[in-house]
């Protein structure tokens, strides 16, 4: 029953208008462009559309009925309704009530930011054959990387997987700051987007540190990674998101290593770029089953240090605890 209540759901890009609208999830910047289309698609046919925002935190029973009736200047009236999630009773009473009688003159775009509040609205919206626009966050670096790709292309321009990974790994995991930035880029250059452009732009910002030191320790430079490391801890950098790299590359290196050991295919069981997995067999040619575990334990234990779990959680000791690791990752490797 669930999957065919929910069988009209489309990304935030191909949603399209109607009487009643569901944008359901918590990644504002998907929702922002939901409405952003809705509205423009319902301006195409409307030009002479009213537009009319309404609380759903604060609003009355008859807030939502009230805000459709439109104005003696409009045909149409477009209503976007906020923090459904966080919706007074008195609302969803309302709300109920006109979702199973909606104006035909009026598209009501609900904004949920996701969990089980407000359910029997959603419910009900779904009931009704809604739109629904998924802006579901994005956490993982697949599904920023395939954000920003999508960026690209919807620019119409093609990107290199490298630089992909590298415009995320320097920007950061918010949404707005990735898409100003594949934007920025896009406006600032021409031709397909490579590595070389995202170190011209991006290259100096601290955070690509991180990923710079990991890779080198990985590789068993050890004096490269410190370096490296002890600059950006010097300007600043938390240690933690610098550890976080350190794992994230062991992780990497473990999950390649296991699949490839048990006859798996990285790029097809484990939904892996394949760039990323040649990266890892290129790295793992230097390492064994001994030394990565040594290297995950020295790791996890630096983890707990710098969150200070390990007592001490003086500047110094983080910043040691950084090093330390760095130093066991870097021997870790087979001469």
């Amino acid at each position: 029953m669930a999957d065919s209540l929910r069988s009209r759901v489309a990304p935030w890009d191909r949603v399209e208008p109607d009487r009643l609208v569901l944008i359901y999830g918590p990644e504002e910047l998907l929702a922002d462009r939901a409405v952003e289309r809705l509205r423009r698609l319902a301006r195409e046919e409307h030009p002479e559309l009213d537009v009319v925002e309404v609380n759903a935190a604060q609003a009355g029973r008859d807030a939502l009925a009230g805000a459709a009736s439109g104005s003696l200047f409009a045909d149409y009236t477009v209503v976007v309704v906020s923090q459904v999630d966080q919706a007074s009773a008195d609302f969803l009473d309302g709300a109920l009530a006109y979702v199973a009688n909606p104006s035909p003159e009026a598209m009501i775009i609900f904004r949920h930011g996701g969990g089980r509040s407000a359910k029997k609205l959603v419910d009900a919206l779904r009931k009704a054959r809604a739109s629904e626009a998924e802006a579901s966050q994005i956490r993982f670096d697949r599904d920023k990387e395939a954000f920003v790709r999508a960026e690209f292309r919807r620019g119409g321009r093609g990107a290199d997987g490298r630089a992909v990974l590298a415009l995320v790994e320097a920007v950061g995991s918010d949404l707005r700051e990735l898409a100003s930035a594949a934007n920025q880029m896009m406006a600032d250059t021409t031709g397909p987007i490579t590595p070389q452009m995202v170190e011209r732009y991006y290259g100096g910002r601290l955070e690509t540190t991180s990923f710079k030191v990991a890779d080198a320790a990985v590789a068993g430079q050890a004096g490269e990674a410190l370096r490296l490391a002890r600059y950006a801890l010097g300007a600043g950098v938390d240690p933690v998101p610098m550890i976080g790299a350190l794992a994230g590359k062991l992780r990497t290196l473990a999950k390649v290593g296991g699949a490839v050991q048990s006859g798996k295919d990285p790029v097809k069981d484990l939904r892996m770029n394949s760039w990323q997995v040649d990266q890892a067999r290129r790295v793992l040619r230097h390492w064994d089953g001994t030394g990565l575990a040594q290297a995950i334990l020295a790791v996890a234990e630096a983890d707990a240090q710098v969150k200070g779990l390990g007592g001490s959680s003086s500047k110094t000791a983080r910043h040691y605890a950084v090093e330390r690791a760095i130093v066991a990752v870097a021997r870790a490797v087979r001469s």
